[in-house]
């Protein structure tokens, strides 16, 4: 199973170097390093399945969806990926994704695992860091005071409007922590959260 993992990184690499630098193959790698943390706190965990998602799960990603990339199930048919593993795969993947506060339920513990690694680097400094990058790869402003964050969306809302960098933490970024499944990403989420607060709080002081 290492050769097919190291088969996938191989592939998705390429892909994810194509994204701005909120979504490069950095971001897999540091997603990666999370998971890691977490699975060292957590029993029976499938490690296979949680790397091939971490791997796999910015694939499809609508912001960066491009004919000439492969799907994530694409790709699992290429390192020829059992069946039924490719499918727990999707499964995990499928589970990540915030979409405006509609996310799916968490089916697994391999699931909740890779939803809060992927959360954690959304978060804090590097969190900071990705929003503006993101924003800035897109043309958005650095912020709009007269701007409200959406307290409720739908995903299409969600996908569609183009808020404020500094909006996106209303509206996403500073809801994380609470959101954080496992004991161990709720621990770790609580110091990037606090980084963001004071990193908000400072800006605003900045620019009122």
């Amino acid at each position: 199973m290492k050769e097919t993992i190291q088969q996938c990184e191989h592939i998705v690499k390429t892909i994810y170097n194509n994204f701005d630098a909120s979504h490069d193959f950095d971001h897999i790698d540091r997603v990666m390093k999370n998971a890691e943390k977490i699975m060292k706190t957590v029993e029976e965990v499938d490690e296979d399945i949680v790397r091939l998602s971490v791997l796999l799960h910015d694939i499809d990603d609508p912001k960066y969806q491009s004919e000439s990339n492969m799907s994530a199930m694409e790709i699992l048919k290429k390192i020829d990926l059992d069946d039924h593993l490719a499918a727990d795969v999707m499964k995990t993947i499928e589970s990540v994704s915030f979409s405006g506060g509609n996310e799916k339920e968490i089916v697994s513990i391999e699931g909740a695992i890779v939803r809060d690694a992927d959360r954690l680097d959304a978060i804090g400094a590097i969190g900071i860091a990705r929003t503006f990058a993101y924003g800035g790869a897109k043309g958005r402003k650095l912020y709009d005071v007269e701007e409200v964050a959406r307290s409720s969306m739908s995903e299409a809302e969600y996908r569609s409007k183009k808020t404020a960098s500094v909006t996106h933490f209303h509206e996403k970024l500073l809801l994380l922590k609470d959101l954080m499944v496992t004991d161990e990403g709720k621990r770790l989420a609580k110091e990037r959260h606090n980084f963001m607060v004071s990193f908000l709080q400072q800006l605003e002081n900045e620019i009122m």
